[in-house]
């Protein structure tokens, strides 16, 4: 099959063409003169694909900038999708995207599901939980005073090269038409996470726990970001993950 992968040259994006080598795989980027936000070269790449993946995610997470970025991008994907007859549309989504709306980020993701759904075209969605590589960008966002301070909310962090395998399975079989929920082996606290990072990174930065602590603008139950039961787990855990 011919497989486009948008978002093809970054963390998750270069690991899906890999996998996929085998199939004509193309990783598209701005860089490679494909921009989802404008157009450019969307009609010429998706000639003739059978499945077009979109990986890509916004350079700002400010809410309005998020927004933009996947409406946009979603939309000029979908009229291209449409107008190629491409097969099945794979998108990268959030555990929980449907679930939090005070949450910027996550109301965005949703935006972009609704988009795809609406869009008439195959689809299958795959909603990731966090990914294990984030953990000190959540800490550095959560950081007061030098003190970062998280819920207890459960997490289900799962590893980059997990989730780049999910997406290029998803890729190499029909579409589901709906979504697929993804995480990690193991299901901790946030705060407990976090703190595990930070302690085997040396971080002095105390790891303070409050239920009301806010994640991206949304204060997190105990299940907001576990994926539903029967969900696929990948293999790489904390553990394994911290003594890389």
């Amino acid at each position: 099959m011919k497989i486009v992968v948008i978002g093809g040259t970054g963390r998750i994006g270069s690991q899906v063409v890999h996998l996929l080598e085998g199939h004509e795989v193309v990783a598209a980027a701005p860089s490679t003169g494909v921009n989802t936000l404008t157009g450019e070269g969307l009609s010429g790449v998706l000639r003739g694909a059978d499945v077009l993946v979109d990986v890509s995610n916004s350079p700002s997470f400010a809410d309005d900038d998020v927004m933009e970025f996947f409406q946009r991008s979603t939309g000029n994907l979908v009229r291209a999708a449409r107008e190629a007859g491409v097969g099945h549309f794979v998108a990268l989504s959030v555990v929980g995207a449907d679930e939090l709306p005070d949450s910027g980020y996550l109301r965005a993701k949703a935006a972009q599901e609704k988009l795809i759904e609406d869009s008439g075209l195959n689809y299958t969605i795959v909603r990731a939980t966090q990914f294990l590589e984030f953990a000190v960008a959540i800490a550095d966002t959560s950081t007061v005073d030098g003190v970062v301070r998280l819920s207890d909310g459960g997490a289900q962090p799962i590893a980059a090269e997990d989730v780049a395998v999910a997406v290029a399975r998803a890729a190499g079989e029909p579409a589901v038409g709906g979504i697929v929920e993804i995480g990690g082996p193991d299901v901790l606290p946030m705060d407990e996470w976090i703190r595990r990072v930070l302690t085997a990174r040396k971080d002095p930065r105390e790891v303070v726990t409050d239920p009301d602590a806010k994640y991206f603008g949304t204060v997190l139950g105990k299940d907001s970001l576990v994926p539903a039961e029967g969900a696929w787990r990948g293999k790489v855990g904390l553990a394994e993950w911290l003594g890389r």
